[in-house]
């Protein structure tokens, strides 16, 4: 059985509850409790590699990069949500399988791909990766 989240199996996994939190957290369009979830040297790649969100394909390291992603990339949005197919919890990681459609000014956009969480070991988030692209999914924007 899948939900919007991905598979309710394991739902205990520390990768996955700290994954539903983060998507919950987006959902809510709740800022301070989406960047709290995150290590304080954590990693958010969304996409993956160079993209109008980060043109050096570094990343967003630290609180500070994180919660000024969360203004260019989530803010931005009128909606967003997470439409998985199935998820793989494997040691400290997570891996959902599915499309993220996100609302922005009256267009819907499918970004399909795979999105990874890795926790640290009181389960706060190390690392956030999107593997989608953007060409692809802006091939997609149609009205809301």
């Amino acid at each position: 059985m899948t939900t919007e989240t991905g598979t309710t199996t394991g739902t205990d996994h520390p990768a996955r509850v700290a994954a539903f939190a983060s998507q919950s957290a987006v959902r809510a369009r709740d800022k301070d409790t989406w960047v709290s979830l995150f290590a304080a040297d954590g990693i958010v790649e969304d996409p993956v590699g160079p993209s109008f969100f980060d043109p050096d394909g570094k990343g967003h390291r630290g609180t500070e990069a994180i919660a000024a992603f969360w203004d260019k990339a989530i803010a931005m949005t009128d909606s967003i949500e997470f439409l998985f197919d199935d998820s793989f919890a494997c040691g400290s990681e997570i891996a959902f399988t599915g499309r993220i459609r996100s609302t922005v000014g009256g267009n819907v956009i499918d970004a399909e791909g795979v999105f990874t969480y890795k926790v640290d070991a009181d389960g706060k988030i190390l690392a956030l990766r999107a593997f989608w692209e953007t060409e692809r999914a802006m091939a997609t924007a149609k009205p809301a």
